[in-house]
């Protein structure tokens, strides 16, 4: 018996000639919490509203828990959603906001009085029940949500970037409290977030999406550490993604120098694409050093320095925990596990490049001198 929850059956969308979803095929495990993961644009908001019934494809079929249930209304689906502003009742209080849910479905007073207290358990709001809303900070707000939509019992809950308007700070601590809600429960969570770290934190599936396509569904370690191309590489976190030439299984060329690596069952002379993480590059004294560059700029990031290196026109990031000193020549190692090697693909020669990075900043300060030149 399978264990999928939901299954999208090539799904299409498209406003006004645009193709927002193209031909999407996806299933959802139960109790399994996966994120829709990409930037703005890229069809992921798309296909929550589909789940949830807020909007219907142009073809293909919404499969839940085996029964196909295109046209069926948002409220008949056994989910609910949260979203970003969280949508709360400003003339309710905290109690009223959770169990509204359950008054419309004219569930008895003792059961909604039972039920509340327990998602009040479950968010930490105990105490809290008489509260306005607008007394609550923007994190006790977000747990109203959670809880008015958890109350309900859904099997499924829609989570539409939920932590969009939180600080910093409370955003890290509302991460492990989602995660932890949702082990406790047992359903499935569906989040969808442009932020890489939430989807590698909370996930157990990350579904990284661009254009309306699938580019790569795995595990939030296999997404990093073995993208498929270059657009995953770069939107999944920082990347070096240079280009080389497989000279034979185990064996890559880049930046003048032939690399031991992982990867084989390429074509001999093969053109890749090879991603190197900023922080699996060591720095090493230049003569003991498989390539040399020199640093165009660093920047303090707290617990370790962003260095940029510029090796044979390529402009790399790696980083350091130790600073070095801008203009200076520096050798740097890489060992063959932190190699990954990629075929060629449309994104290819798009990102991975720190050149613009650093011209960014350039072109910052000559307009910055030229206004006070004026």
């Amino acid at each position: 018996m399978s264990n999928n929850i939901i299954d999208l059956k090539n799904i299409s969308v498209s406003f006004d000639g645009e193709t927002i979803i193209d031909n999407m095929n996806l299933y959802i495990r139960d109790k399994e919490f996966i994120t829709f993961l990409g930037p703005s644009g890229c069809g992921k908001t798309t296909t929550l509203r589909i789940i949830a019934g807020f909007q219907e494809p142009d073809s293909g079929d919404v499969i839940f828990d085996g029964k196909v249930i295109n046209g069926v209304p948002p409220h008949k689906r056994q989910l609910n959603t949260i979203f970003q502003r969280y949508a709360l009742f400003p003339h309710l209080n905290v109690y009223e906001n959770i169990a509204f849910g359950l008054r419309l479905k004219k569930t008895p007073e003792k059961e909604i009085k039972e039920a509340v207290t327990e998602m009040l358990a479950l968010v930490n709001l105990k105490g809290f029940e008489r509260r306005n809303i607008s007394s609550l900070s923007g994190g006790q707000q977000q747990r109203v949500a959670i809880a008015r939509a958890l109350v309900v019992k859904p099997r499924v809950l829609l989570l539409d970037e939920p932590l969009g308007a939180l600080d910093l700070k409370l955003r890290k601590d509302m991460q492990v409290e989602l995660k932890n809600i949702q082990k406790r429960l047992g359903i499935t969570f569906i989040y969808v977030t442009h932020d890489q770290e939430e989807a590698l934190s909370m996930s157990d599936t990350i579904v990284v999406m661009d254009s309306g396509v699938i580019q790569q569904i795995g595990t939030p370690t296999d997404i990093y550490n073995e993208p498929k191309n270059a657009f995953v590489a770069d939107f999944i976190g920082e990347s070096n993604i240079i280009e080389g030439v497989m000279r034979a299984d185990f064996w890559v060329e880049m930046a003048g120098h032939k690399f031991k690596c992982l990867d084989k069952g390429f074509g001999v002379d093969e053109e890749v694409d090879v991603v190197v993480r900023p922080e699996d590059v060591d720095v090493v004294p230049v003569e003991e050093a498989m390539i040399s560059g020199v640093v165009t700029s660093t920047t303090f990031k707290g617990d370790y320095y962003e260095i940029i290196v510029e090796i044979k026109g390529f402009k790399w990031m790696i980083e350091s925990t130790h600073n070095q000193t801008v203009g200076s020549t520096i050798g740097l190692n890489i060992i063959p596990d932190a190699i990954h090697i990629m075929k060629k693909s449309k994104y290819s020669g798009l990102y991975g490049d720190y050149s613009s990075f650093s011209e960014e900043f350039d072109e910052l300060s000559d307009a910055t001198y030229e206004e006070e030149d004026e």
